[in-house]
């Protein structure tokens, strides 16, 4: 079919409309890797009752802002959606789905203008996970787009100089036949500076002893990567994305501490292998400043708080910190990282609220949940305790505008917003806007 696309929409794809039918305005229909304004032909592949999704044949009349897309791989793997857009383009994109996400969800004009803070396109990210494939000789790569399977990669320009250069170093050992047939999935996070390694390796079965050849794959890749600091060794697969808790299971430590001491402006952060952090290298000290810049008082409050991202340097600015999170990896770190005056609380935010609300009388609440977003329940909670400054850190613009409705119900202001592009080249945006009670 020939299309003219409208605007991209959250999720990375462009909307058109089909022509229209009986009932009057033809359906949406939903096509990836296109760009506003362009003309294109498409392939129906899915029809639904109110919307029809399709796959990109053509572009014949192609937006000014069309750039070729420097990886091979994009469009097969499932990791970016955007390099085909300039990267100015990019954050019109991200900063429109924003705005209209909360216009259409929240009936929320925003009367503050979204600050935006760009990050360097290429070579960001700290962590990457990559599958392995072992059936028909030594495969490393990524998840294809919308599916299971493994797309060899060999290179991936969005990961960090030491995340390639340690991916080269598994290539070499697995077409020697050195990776250990048991190994599913390896993952590598890197230092502030890119200069230190932890390896996150996941196989099948029970974690068990751990046998000769993966002794001898570990000591090998130390002695080919001596920015390797720790190894850490997991049985099946395990999550760390920001909206899936790790299980709770203790890896074994084959190398190292098993952890990494990440530096973000002037503190010092332990990060285990299993924890969540944040994984855009250039960007984290931005959200940090943006998230507790000019926030002090008696008392303040995160919750969802990871390993004290945002905890540490509130506890130096107030005179108390709780902070509360419920993945065991993290709240290990948040422990650790905490200075005195701050307290850490194992528990999930909703639980926490709901025996701790009625006694709550904080002067600052941060909050930085999953994907899901709060909740209405706990978003009401939130709201109820009246704390003068209230901070949503959030991954999801769609979710976030559904929990700002409680906030705006209780009398909330929107002071500030933010959006930081954590992840360039991908749909994926980070937002932090400041409530304030009038």
């Amino acid at each position: 079919m020939q299309l003219t696309i409208e605007k991209l929409v959250y999720g990375g794809d462009g909307l058109a409309r089909l022509p229209a039918d009986a009932s009057g305005k033809g359906k949406a229909a939903f096509v990836p890797f296109v760009l506003a304004g362009e003309e294109i032909a498409a392939t129906l592949m899915e029809q639904k009752s109110g919307f029809a999704r399709g796959r990109l044949d053509a572009v014949h009349r192609p937006s000014l802002d069309r750039v070729s897309p420097p990886c091979p791989h994009f469009g097969s793997c499932g990791g970016c959606h955007y390099q085909h857009a300039t990267y100015a383009e990019q954050l019109r994109i991200k900063t429109e789905i924003l705005r209209e996400n909360l216009r259409r969800l929240a009936k929320l004009e925003l009367a503050v203008e979204i600050q935006v803070h760009a990050s360097p396109p290429w070579n960001y990210r700290n962590r990457t996970r990559v599958a392995l494939r072992h059936e028909r000789g030594f495969e490393l790569g990524y998840r294809r787009m919308g599916s299971e399977q493994i797309l060899a990669v060999e290179t991936c320009p969005i990961s960090s100089p030491l995340l390639q250069k340690a991916m080269t170093a598994l290539w070499a050992l697995g077409r020697n036949g050195q990776v250990p047939a048991s190994l599913q999935e390896v993952e590598f996070f890197s230092n502030a500076d890119d200069t230190k390694l932890l390896l996150s390796l996941f196989r099948r079965g029970e974690t068990a002893k751990p046998e000769a050849d993966l002794k001898s794959f570990v000591s090998q890749l130390q002695s080919d990567l001596a920015e390797l600091e720790t190894v850490a060794l997991f049985a099946g697969r395990q999550h760390h994305r920001k909206n899936q808790e790790p299980e709770d299971e203790k890896p074994q430590i084959l190398a190292g501490s098993g952890f990494l001491t990440y530096a973000v402006s002037g503190h010092n952060y332990q990060v285990s292998a299993g924890a969540f952090f944040q994984s855009n290298r250039h960007l984290i000290p931005t959200l940090v400043e943006i998230v507790t810049k000019d926030r002090n008082g008696d008392t303040a409050l995160d919750l969802y708080a990871g390993g004290g991202l945002f905890s540490l340097p509130l506890g130096a600015q107030f005179q108390s910190a709780v902070a509360v999170e419920s993945s065991p990896a993290s709240f290990r770190d948040l422990r650790r990282n905490l200075p005195p005056n701050a307290k850490a609380i194992r528990s999930t935010a909703e639980a926490y609220l709901q025996n701790a609300s009625k006694k709550l009388r904080p002067d600052q609440i941060v909050v930085d949940p999953p994907r899901a977003g709060l909740g209405a329940k706990t978003a009401r909670a939130l709201a109820d305790c009246r704390a003068p400054q209230v901070t949503y850190v959030s991954c999801d613009p769609a979710t976030l505008a559904r929990d700002l409705a409680a906030f705006n119900a209780t009398g909330y202001r929107i002071e500030e917003a933010h959006l930081l592009d954590l992840f360039p080249q991908t749909y994926h945006l980070e937002t932090v806007l400041h409530l304030a009670l009038p």
